[in-house]
């Protein structure tokens, strides 16, 4: 940092549903020798935030206000953006949003208050801003970052450059803020409801098992006791392909085991990295239940119409689902199968074929996760109709959820999903 500039703060609107990519950001500011210096604030909600800006511009210099966020939260996200700024309105303050939404919506996101907006992976485009406002230099010209030009157009500089996930921490250590560790980013399967693939690419990048033992042995040095690991499909780690490379997987597996222990819990398989149907099988099972703690395991099942599986580009049918559960049950885990209600296009017939495989695999012993279709920004289903469910499809998850067979947000999200596409045709 250049002597002839005040000081930069970096304050993180720090919340419970962003904050891992808070705490990878950090980790990547703290392993930049231009950047590693830089105090940095984790700041949650409006109060905190206003105290955490208001100190740091007591002490001089600017204020980086950073905010991540998925797109259901963004009306409340925009809303203490609002409250912020009605308290401190000075422009040595700089907002900057990055994340999913913000990458789909950068005009959007733009014409509700932040000042600029970060597209992309974020870890090497944070070192870059942080060391560009530091220094006084211009963040508006910088690769990755967008911004309304003085006569309100949108301004894009590209996409940042994606990474190789070896090069930066999967958390902020000196920070003391840790989470599970990242091993695969990206997702072939292009699933047309998901953001992971248009935000993080359709292929995999993986952490090498040597990176991520160095971290595990990190934090087993720290006391940790469990070890989660993030991945959009958790049996794809190691492959390129549809095709799982289950040496791959054991050599992660075993390694980590090695480095934490017998009495230690290895969490895989479980939320947050959750498989695919087809990757069920009896030799998968076999090597899970050789290494991992978790007796459960999270199976993406999504709809139980062939119709609407092929639709959303899922890449299985739902006699897949049937099958993974019953292996799930005959090796000893219990399956929890995540659904997907409202989905574009779906009829009578399609409802009815997904309701029917619920009450088939709940009588095979497996639990129902209920989720409601959002029409997420980024994804190719982003203008479809929001999910929702007839007085009969909510009499039957009830039902299920009163006899502890299905659980989730599946209600709330309906709501979220009506209030998302309101917003959206109101633009």
């Amino acid at each position: 940092m250049s002597a002839d500039h005040l000081p930069l703060t970096v304050v993180w609107a720090y919340r419970r549903t962003g904050k891992f990519a808070f705490h990878v950001l950090t980790g990547a500011l703290e392993t930049d020798a231009r950047t590693a210096a830089v105090p940095v604030v984790f700041a949650n909600g409006v109060e905190a935030m206003v105290a955490a800006i208001g100190d740091a511009r007591a002490r001089g210099g600017r204020v980086l206000v950073g905010w991540s966020f998925y797109s259901p939260d963004a009306a409340a996200m925009t809303a203490e953006l609002q409250a912020v700024k009605a308290r401190i309105d000075d422009a040595r303050v700089l907002h900057v949003c990055g994340g999913v939404h913000a990458t789909a919506e950068p005009e959007a996101t733009l014409r509700a208050g932040w000042d600029l907006v970060a597209i992309g992976e974020g870890e090497r485009l944070v070192r870059d801003l942080v060391d560009c406002v530091a220094n006084g230099g211009e963040p508006r010209v910088l690769p990755g970052i967008a911004s309304l030009g003085p006569d309100g157009t949108l301004k894009k500089n590209g996409r940042a450059d994606r990474i190789a996930l070896d090069d930066f921490p999967p958390f902020g250590p000196e920070h003391g803020r840790f989470g599970p560790i990242e091993i695969t980013r990206g997702c072939i399967y292009a699933c047309r409801f998901c953001q992971t693939p248009y935000f993080a690419g359709a292929n995999f990048r993986h952490r090498s098992v040597a990176n991520v033992r160095h971290w595990v042995r990190f934090l087993v040095g720290r006391g940790f006791r469990d070890f989660r690991f993030l991945t959009p499909t958790s049996l794809s780690y190691g492959t390129r392909t549809a095709e799982p490379d289950l040496a791959a997987v054991e050599e992660l597996l075993a390694g980590v085991r090695e480095e934490i222990g017998p009495a230690r819990k290895l969490w895989f398989g479980t939320f947050p990295s959750e498989v695919r149907p087809e990757h069920v099988t009896p030799a998968s099972l076999a090597l899970l239940q050789r290494w991992v703690s978790n007796k459960t395991l999270i199976v993406g099942g999504q709809s139980g119409s062939d119709r609407v599986l092929a639709s959303s580009a899922r890449g299985h049918d739902a006699a897949c689902i049937e099958r993974a559960v019953a292996l799930c049950v005959e090796h000893g885990f219990l399956p929890h199968v995540d659904f997907l209600l409202g989905l574009p296009g779906e009829d009578e017939g399609d409802v009815e074929a997904t309701l029917q495989l619920m009450d088939r695999l709940v009588a095979r012993g497996a639990k129902v996760h209920g989720h409601t279709f959002l029409p997420l920004p980024g994804t190719p289903w982003q203008k479809a109709a929001p999910g929702a469910l007839t007085a009969e499809v909510r009499r039957k998850l009830k039902n299920l959820a009163s006899k502890g067979q299905l659980y989730g947000q599946w209600e709330q999200q309906e709501v979220t999903a009506q209030a998302m596409a309101g917003r959206r045709s109101s633009r």
